[in-house]
């Protein structure tokens, strides 16, 4: 099956090859190079014109690809062709300049060469696979999206990372809204920044956040999602509650933009944050990269202290947001969104620690209609009542959970005064809840076993049918619609669980 997925810097798209997640200029690559290897076991008639047009094949494509760029997934694709390039055309070139042609080696000396060709240039489509550009999936709303960023800075709190006590705490923000149609061919949004150069940057400092290899997913980088950026706001729909979403811990704002997309696309504003001298790398407007500030020290004591803290700054972040959301709304600085938002339904979320933060901006602000935490432990020194709809999706619990984790979850669920939910995903890992599996091998320990496009789809459908039901009141059954998706915990005010 055949998908367009974005490639290019100024929103061209290439057609790519879903399960090999090759462009046809790759696949040709590959093809000839295959071809390369092979034409050295056919029989004589067929070995020459095989041997040439696999040669320019190959050659043609090389070229190509080093003025488009070569993925590193190729690389082992051209190691395992170059050797096999000179010893197929040397006879061709013989024959044609009259030289006595050379003795072919016996089969059983040429054989290990061509395996361990062959064998190279298998690992390239391998690669790619495990390692692919990723393909958002495409929205299922009645609206298309748009997105743009934004950069708020608070004045009544002061940024305590910095020993500059005039320093004031800033935050970037993505919004992701209901838009107008673009006309074909509009230019698609960056992945993980406005510009190449800034996903190139929030890339490289996730893959060190996570002790990978940079080049690893350097994919990341080409790709393009499904919004406009700065589109025009839809005029359809009339006031749109909004979602606030904070990451995870070294995690950045872009991370659920699938999630985000899909959200939007069923007349959601979301706003997604990224947290200074937290997030992996924050790029601020004036060009400046913050990167994060957090790191383990290996005493769990001082680590459960740093993120309690953490979590608090980052549930003060999401009201402040809010906050500006309002005054947005209200036009009391010029927007396109002026008068189409309705901070009066607002739920607030995150994963991981976004997620804990989340749980506890909610129960510190009564503005927040609903919660969402997506696998995340609770850090609230003092949790307390509150009053909005809570729902809670976590991965399988195994040996390896902390064992703290489902108690702290469920003392926390049980004190909303509202119905709220346990949703847990058969086969989900920590990392299923963002846009990892896109891009990451799809190992079960990893990314979790729903697939590439199964973990973006249910994460959306179940957060969906939560948001439907607490801030869009539409009908329906919602532990009905939430169990179809996995092992559902209800706790009703006053029941116990």
């Amino acid at each position: 099956m055949w998908r367009r997925v974005p490639r290019a810097d100024d929103g061209r798209v290439t057609e790519t090859l879903t399960g090999l997640h090759l462009s046809l200029l790759e696949i040709l690559a590959l093809l000839a190079a295959v071809a390369l290897v092979v034409a050295r076991w056919l029989p004589p008639a067929a070995r020459p014109p095989v041997t040439v047009a696999a040669g320019a094949g190959f050659l043609l494509s090389a070229l190509a690809l080093g003025v488009v760029g070569i993925r590193w997934q190729l690389l082992p694709v051209l190691a395992g062709a170059a050797p096999a390039l000179p010893f197929a055309a040397a006879p061709l070139v013989r024959q044609r300049t009259g030289r006595r042609p050379a003795r072919r080696a016996r089969w059983w000396l040429a054989l290990p060469g061509s395996v361990a060709c062959a064998a190279l240039i298998a690992t390239g489509p391998a690669a790619a696979w495990a390692f692919p550009v990723p393909a958002f999936p495409d929205p299922t709303g009645p609206f298309t999206v748009g997105t743009r960023v934004v950069q708020w800075t608070d004045p009544d709190r002061p940024e305590t990372a910095t020993p500059d006590p005039a320093d004031r705490r800033t935050v970037v923000v993505q919004l992701w809204y209901p838009a107008q149609q673009s006309p074909a061919g509009t230019p698609r949004a960056q992945y993980l920044g406005r510009t190449e150069q800034e996903a190139r940057t929030v890339s490289a400092a996730l893959a060190s956040y996570s002790g990978l290899p940079g080049f690893l997913i350097d994919g990341v980088t080409r790709a393009r999602s499904h919004a406009v950026v700065d589109a025009p706001v839809t005029g359809d729909g009339g006031r749109f509650p909004v979602v606030l979403f904070s990451p995870g811990l070294g995690g950045v704002r872009t991370q659920n933009t699938a999630w985000a997309e899909e959200l939007a696309s069923h007349g959601y504003v979301v706003a997604a944050l990224d947290h200074p001298y937290d997030s992996a790398a924050v790029v601020l407007d004036d060009g400046r990269t913050i990167d994060t500030g957090i790191a383990s020290t290996g005493d769990d004591a001082e680590d459960d202290r740093r993120a309690v803290e953490t979590t608090r700054i980052r549930a003060a972040d999401l009201g402040f947001v809010l906050t500006q959301l309002g005054r947005l709304d209200r036009g009391e600085f010029p927007d396109p969104l002026t008068g189409r938002l309705d901070t009066g339904r607002a739920a607030v979320t995150g994963h991981s620690l976004g997620g804990a933060a989340a749980l506890q901006a909610a129960r510190q602000d009564s503005r927040f209609a609903a919660v969402i935490d997506l696998d995340g432990y609770p850090r609230d020194p003092d949790p307390r009542p509150f009053p909005q709809p809570a729902l809670a999706l976590t991965q399988a619990v195994g040996p390896q959970t902390d064992e703290r984790y489902l108690p702290r979850l469920t003392e926390v669920l049980k004190l909303s005064t509202a119905t709220s939910y346990r949703l847990t995903l058969p086969g989900a890992a920590h990392l299923t809840f963002l846009d990892a599996p896109l891009y990451l091998p799809p190992l079960p320990s990893l990314v979790g076993s729903l697939g590439r496009a199964g973990s973006p789809r249910v994460v959306a459908e179940a957060t969906l049918a939560f948001l439907d039901a607490t801030l869009s009141w539409k009908p329906g059954d919602l532990p009905a619609a939430l169990s179809a998706h996995g092992d559902l915990t209800t706790y009703r005010p006053g029941s116990g669980g």
